[in-house]
């Protein structure tokens, strides 16, 4: 880019395509080394004119600050600036509608995800995040199937991207938290795209995080349950996790993270790994320690 001063940057892709376009855009507007950003607000300005144009209904990297990269020591490593917010965010529906059922299951389980852990974020989580991410959640939950049955259906692929981009401001607002933090140390090392890193651990992570998370689980529960009456939040609780448990259950990709080539000897350091990752556990409505994620793991070894 620099070779043929580029005078402005078009990110066209999923979530990494998205990522590597804000950095273009930054490195080349500002010189400084990549290994010197990592973190929260190491960023220098100005950076080059961003259009972000999302291929996929997942990450809504589109509208957020953050941008993730794979490091030689196989560790998922954050650049997260302001600056990384683009000019321009354009969502054409029609640029999602070649993709492989998986590709389409994985990427929308993941801004699931991100609505949920925005949701329940233990830090900043406000009145915005929390509409942005139930609007999400309601859109995703009720076109997901639908983009899978009948994949030229544009209108639920409308309304799955739009939901992705609401979680993606949803999390901009109010980080998430363990699923995440779990996930990166699965796409480091065994090269797992990130929405089903995510949705190898989520259920696990639900009913952990129940004891402490009860509540705000009931209230999403009439995101996914649309109409449906609980007794209590309990059972509004119930339904949700059930609701989550069931839909990662009958979605074309991988359920056990055996399949993905993990092996148990490669459980510690997974969790080594994932417990570095601070930023992002001490966004989880529940503390978790070394055992817990040890245990998360195993769980769906």
């Amino acid at each position: 880019a620099r070779e043929c001063r580029a005078q402005a940057v078009i990110g066209l892709g999923g979530g990494s395509s998205l990522d590597i376009a804000k950095l273009v855009a930054l490195l080349c507007g500002h010189e400084q080394r990549l290994e010197d950003i990592y973190g929260i607000g190491l960023a220098k300005g100005p950076r080059l004119p961003l259009i972000q144009v999302p291929t996929t209904a997942g990450t809504g990297s589109e509208v957020t600050a953050v941008a993730i990269v794979t490091t030689p020591s196989h560790e998922k490593k954050g650049v997260v600036s302001p600056l990384l917010y683009p000019d321009i965010a354009l969502l054409d529906a029609r640029l999602t509608v070649g993709l492989p059922a998986a590709v389409s299951a994985m990427t929308g389980v993941d801004a699931m995800v991100h609505a949920i852990e925005s949701y329940t974020s233990a830090h900043k989580k406000n009145v915005l995040s929390d509409g942005l991410a139930v609007q999400a959640l309601t859109l995703l939950a009720a076109n997901m199937d639908r983009v899978l049955a009948e994949p030229g259906d544009l209108q639920a692929r409308s309304n799955m991207l739009l939901g992705s981009m609401l979680a993606g401001m949803a999390f901009a607002n109010a980080p998430v938290a363990a699923v995440h933090a779990l996930a990166y140390p699965l796409g480091g090392h065994f090269h797992v795209p990130h929405g089903l890193s995510n949705a190898l651990v989520l259920v696990p992570v639900l009913n952990f995080n129940r004891p402490a998370a009860e509540a705000l689980y009931a209230q999403l529960a009439s995101a996914v349950l649309p109409g449906q009456r609980f007794a209590s939040p309990r059972e509004a609780c119930d339904g949700f996790i059930d609701f989550m448990t069931r839909l990662v259950a009958r979605m074309p990709f991988a359920q056990r993270l055996s399949e993905v080539g993990v092996t148990e000897s490669d459980i510690n350091q997974l969790t080594d790994d994932a417990l570095k990752i601070e930023r992002l556990l001490i966004n989880n409505p529940r503390p978790l320690d070394r055992d817990d994620i040890h245990a998360l793991y195993i769980s769906v070894l």
